[in-house]
C-alpha cells in the first residue's frame, strides 16, 4: 500500500500532480490516515481557525464553532447556517429563467424552455465564486444535496470520535 504525504495531497488539491500520479492515487487502496491528512491540507488553505470536520465541495466545509455548533462555511469565511440545513438558502442565487438568459450559456434552441426548466447558479457572497449549479423545474425548492451524519462518519467509518 502506498502512503501519501500531506505535500502529495496538497499538490493534488492544487492540481499540481501529473495525470499518472493522480490516477495511481485514485486507483490504489487508501492509506488509513488519508482523510486526516486532507483535512490538514484544507485547513492550511483557509484563513480562519474553525476546525474543518468535513469537506462538502471544493470551497465548502462543515466546521465546528467554539460553542460546539457545526456550520457550513466557505473558503472565504461566509457561514451558510447549521450543517443539517440547506446551505443554498444562504447563498447568492442567479436564476436563468428566460430564453435570453439561457442563450448566454446554450446555443439558441439547444436549452430547455424556461417554462419547463430553470438553471440556478449559487454563488459565495464574499468572493462571488460559483459554488454549484442545478437545473430544476420552475418553482422547485432548492435541492438539499447532502445532510452529513458527522458523528457516525467519524465513529463508525474513521474509528475516531470527533473531540
Amino acid at each position: 500500500m502506498t502512503s501519501y504525504t500531506v505535500e502529495h495531497l496538497a499538490q493534488l488539491k492544487d492540481g499540481r500532480l501529473p495525470a499518472n500520479a493522480v490516477h495511481d492515487m485514485q486507483s490504489k487502496y487508501k492509506d488509513a490516515d488519508r482523510f486526516f491528512k486532507i483535512l490538514e491540507v484544507w485547513q492550511a488553505s483557509v484563513e480562519w481557525d474553525d476546525p474543518i470536520l468535513l469537506p462538502l465541495a471544493e470551497h465548502l466545509f462543515v466546521v465546528q464553532k467554539p460553542d460546539g455548533r457545526r456550520v457550513i462555511k466557505s473558503k472565504w469565511g461566509h457561514e451558510y447556517g447549521e450543517a443539517h440545513e440547506n446551505w443554498k438558502l444562504h447563498a447568492r442565487v442567479f436564476v436563468r429563467d428566460t430564453e435570453e438568459l439561457m442563450d448566454e450559456i446554450y446555443p439558441r434552441r439547444m436549452a430547455s424552455h424556461p417554462d419547463w426548466m430553470v438553471i440556478r447558479e449559487y454563488y459565495d457572497p464574499v468572493s462571488g465564486t460559483l459554488l454549484e449549479v442545478e437545473a430544476v423545474p420552475p418553482g422547485y425548492p432548492p435541492v438539499h444535496d447532502f445532510k452529513p451524519d458527522i458523528d457516525t462518519f467519524y465513529r463508525d467509518w474513521l474509528g475516531k470520535p470527533f473531540a
